[in-house]
């Protein structure tokens, strides 16, 4: 796997999470059944988190290619980023009908670069559609359940008064 690839993924991410940052506290104080209202203390605490989650997965493949694990929370967090842009910022954004902080860059980096690495993985003979489908259905709902868990911690270290 190219250094270079990884860098690429690190920078979709981070620019993916700091669109969320400065627009998705303000978007989630409107009523919606995608988002529940976050504070901005609290979401940037999440997303923090979320997007060290994300380096570290991918700083640990680099470093660690041949552990299966490692391997499997990368590809993980690869298709996980790649439905985030999908489920929830383009459905909310197409049912809410106004756009949803994060679908810019979700659809512009995250998809095509995380895909682009996934393909090289591939071709690479690295890993298999099964591994990255196993991968993504195990990391995706992990994260899905964290992120609430780190508003709590986030409004709890954070509060607004």
């Amino acid at each position: 796997m190219q250094e270079s690839l990884l860098i690429f993924f690190c920078l979709a991410i981070t620019l993916h999470n700091l669109e969320e940052a400065l627009w998705l506290p303000q978007w989630s104080q409107q009523p919606s059944k995608f988002q529940r209202a976050v504070s901005t203390n609290e979401f940037h605490f999440a997303v923090l988190v979320i997007t060290s989650l994300a380096y570290l997965s991918a700083f640990s493949y680099f470093y660690f290619p041949e552990s299966i694990l490692v391997k499997w929370v990368f590809i993980g967090f690869l298709g996980s980023m790649i439905l985030n842009a999908i489920f929830p910022h383009l459905l909310a954004t197409i049912v809410m009908k106004k756009y949803a902080p994060g679908l810019l860059t979700g659809v512009l980096l995250n998809i095509p670069i995380n895909s682009l690495i996934l393909y090289r993985m591939f071709m690479d003979e690295l890993i298999s559609l099964k591994e990255t489908v196993f991968s993504t259905i195990i990391v995706g709902p992990i994260l899905i359940l964290v992120i609430p868990l780190l508003f709590r911690i986030g409004k709890r270290i954070f509060p607004v008064y």
